[in-house]
């Protein structure tokens, strides 16, 4: 393997239930003085894989960042000691974003990827030019033991030496963050989709240099397209998840702070074009990511979607649950009142979430299992 892929057991320490919480990842934990940006991916029923940035000095987005990932085979009773899957020395990797292709016919035990972003700035410098991000994927064909070497996807996705033009130049790049996904229904069933947001030329006021948008494979990852940004000055982390009947949503991070809302993008060319797109007004949200995914149960089907839901702070970490496309959001339960921003979620069969969330001014990264209403 290459350096940067790692994978190494980091020994096993004592991890605190609290009040069905169970902490994952703690400050100061292994030497790292925060942990933060939560995902996680379920291979076989009860399989769980959880994703964490590790961050050596500080809570900065830029630095020594590593990504660490635990495994649970029991629903996320037990956890596994971490690992470090991914070092990029004394820069920046992160956005760790999980996707599981499970339509392979060359892996028909599945294969984890996962998709991140390395950095040699930070995120002002690049927005103003001063340095690059780049963007790669890493994958697991034996339930994340070992993981192959990194596929370098900045080209074909980020387009950051195409452009000629300073004004149309893709500076900043990130993937999700939380996890992606394989499409399972529809015309465009085992297409990958893992959505993405750059900025784009010199920095605008109300950040509306930056742009949500995706990336798609329907090879299995050999080759990858872009989707069309939404267009949307501002629109920032993204989100998807797929209907019973083959859509794809989007739940988009807007980083205008004056936007209390979270955004919505629907495509039902399954993340290659964008249909339409509505701020949700029923979820309200300070400036911070949020994540969902889709349940297709015996007696109801719905999309459901967790985020802090107070406009000032980021706190009371929400459930909601829509079975109206996206449009019309009706809350179910308070996970967290405290503290609480980044979350990732995946549907435990069709009456648990596992959710997995920072809290407490992102001193812990903590899952809890949450019954569906």
């Amino acid at each position: 393997m290459k350096k940067g892929v790692l994978g190494v057991a980091i020994g096993m320490l004592s991890w605190a239930s609290v009040h069905g919480q169970q902490v994952l990842f703690a400050a100061g934990d292994l030497g790292y003085a925060c942990f933060r940006i939560p995902a996680i991916v379920q291979w076989e029923p009860g399989e769980l894989y959880a994703f964490a940035e590790g961050r050596r000095e500080n809570c900065a987005d830029f630095g020594d960042v590593d990504i660490l990932m635990r495994t649970s085979v029991d629903g996320g009773t037990t956890w596994s000691a971490p690992r470090v899957i991914v070092d990029n020395g004394e820069l920046q990797a992160g956005n760790a974003t999980p996707i599981l292709d499970r339509m392979d016919p060359a892996y028909p035990e599945g294969r984890l990827f996962l998709f991140y972003n390395t950095g040699t700035a930070s995120e002002y410098d690049t927005r103003m030019g001063l340095g690059r991000r780049r963007g790669f994927y890493t994958t697991s064909i034996d339930h994340g033991r070992t993981w192959s070497d990194p596929v370098d996807l900045s080209v074909s996705l980020h387009m950051d030496d195409l452009s000629p033009h300073p004004e149309l130049d893709a500076r900043t790049w990130a993937f999700a963050p939380g996890h992606g996904l394989q499409l399972t229904k529809g015309p465009f069933a085992g297409r990958l989709f893992v959505p993405m947001n750059h900025s784009l030329g010199f920095p605008q006021s109300g950040f509306a240099d930056y742009q949500t948008y995706g990336g798609y494979s329907d090879d299995h990852g050999a080759t990858w397209n872009p989707s069309p940004d939404l267009h949307i000055p501002s629109s920032n982390e993204a989100m998807a998840a797929q209907s019973v009947d083959g859509n794809l949503l989007l739940t988009v991070r807007m980083q205008n702070q004056g936007i209390k809302r979270k955004l919505m993008a629907l495509s039902t060319t399954g993340g290659a074009s964008w249909d339409s797109t509505w701020l949700a007004g029923d979820l309200t949200t300070p400036m911070c990511q949020s994540s969902i995914c889709f349940v297709q149960g015996p007696e109801r089907s719905a999309f459901y979607h967790v985020g802090p839901a107070d406009t000032a702070t980021r706190s009371g970490l929400t459930l909601w649950s829509s079975e109206h496309g996206g449009h019309l959001w009706q809350k179910e339960a308070v996970i967290y009142e405290g503290p609480a921003a980044y979350s990732d979620i995946v549907s435990l069969g069709d009456i648990e979430l596992g959710v997995l969330f920072e809290r407490d001014d992102y001193r812990e990264i903590v899952f809890q299992r949450v019954a569906l209403p």
